[in-house]
């Protein structure tokens, strides 16, 4: 009997210390497999930065929405008041940009803060409400935020951020700063600085 089996006759059953090791060998390589997918998944999501589409926020009714929907177009981010020197002027001035070049490639995004004074109190679905009514404003109010400071909106966050290179922090109501279609902060102006001649260039 142990002639043939050494000769072939019978066939030899895998000794269990040989099956324990090839179980250890395919986990292995299922491992090795997954730590690899797992570090080239983790450097890809590193390498991608975030930009100011890349966020959401929440409209005057307090509804989460994601700002992709903008993305493709160059947008106006604003931060808006209501009872500011600069109100008037800068509202009907931004209603018309809207007007002239929001149905082909550019957004007017207005961002109601409180934060410069007492500029901006009432609730959002007010504030919205009272854009509409009284400037005729049709493009998109957004709920109050903070837009400077530990408490500000990671959006707005991102938008000082990138500013801050450019020196351009806002100090006061209605500074305006131009994102590109890609997400990026790419200008910027003051209140009282006319940025109309230069958006319809763009």
């Amino acid at each position: 009997m142990e002639a043939l089996e050494v000769l072939g006759g019978y066939p030899t059953k895998p000794s269990n210390q040989r099956a324990r090791m090839v179980r250890v060998l395919l986990s292995m390589t299922v491992l090795m497999g997954f730590l690899l997918m797992l570090h080239s998944f983790l450097k890809t999501a590193k390498s991608i930065k975030p930009d100011f589409y890349s966020f959401e926020v929440n409209d005057a009714k307090g509804r989460r929405v994601s700002l992709e929907r903008y993305r493709g177009k160059a947008s106006l981010v604003v931060n808006v008041a209501s009872h500011s020197e600069h109100t008037e002027k800068n509202y009907r001035s931004l209603q018309e940009l809207h007007r002239e070049l929001g149905t082909s490639h550019f957004n007017v995004l207005a961002f109601p803060c409180g934060q410069f004074g007492d500029t901006e109190l009432g609730a959002s679905r007010d504030i919205e409400a009272y854009a509409k009514n009284t400037y005729g404003v049709t493009f998109p109010v957004f709920s109050k935020i903070k837009i400077m400071g530990s408490e500000a909106e990671p959006a707005f966050k991102f938008i000082t951020g990138k500013a801050s290179e450019f020196n351009s922090v806002p100090k006061w109501n209605f500074w305006k700063f131009l994102v590109n279609p890609e997400g990026q902060v790419v200008r910027y102006w003051k209140a009282d600085d006319p940025a109309e001649k230069d958006l319809y260039r763009f």
